[in-house]
């Protein structure tokens, strides 16, 4: 078994309300990527995603480029300590911040 590593990302520009969670769930589950994707009240969609490495960097490509009505102006995507995250990847309820 690879090394598991474990990112949060922030995903700022048109990304709500053009099925960009659903899109990143979709990719996620193609991958082979854990963790969860969720609206933030800030406009951008937030997330935690844990994988191996070369999982990730397909992950984080998917990211930059979303769903076609999509525009993603910035990707903000920092490694965590490894940290318990449930088995596949979920949409998750909007967070605050």
């Amino acid at each position: 078994m690879s090394e598991q590593a474990v990112y949060r990302f922030r995903v700022r520009g048109r990304v709500q309300g053009v099925a960009f969670r659903a899109h990143t769930q979709a990719r996620a589950q193609d991958i082979g990527v854990r963790g969860w994707v969720a609206n933030a009240a800030d406009g951008s969609v937030v997330g935690e995603a844990a994988g191996a490495p070369e999982a990730l960097e397909a992950f984080r490509a998917a990211l930059n480029s979303g769903p076609r009505a999509a525009r993603v102006d910035q990707l903000d995507w920092q490694s965590v300590e490894a940290a318990p995250v449930q088995a596949g990847f979920v949409i998750a309820p909007d967070v605050a911040g």
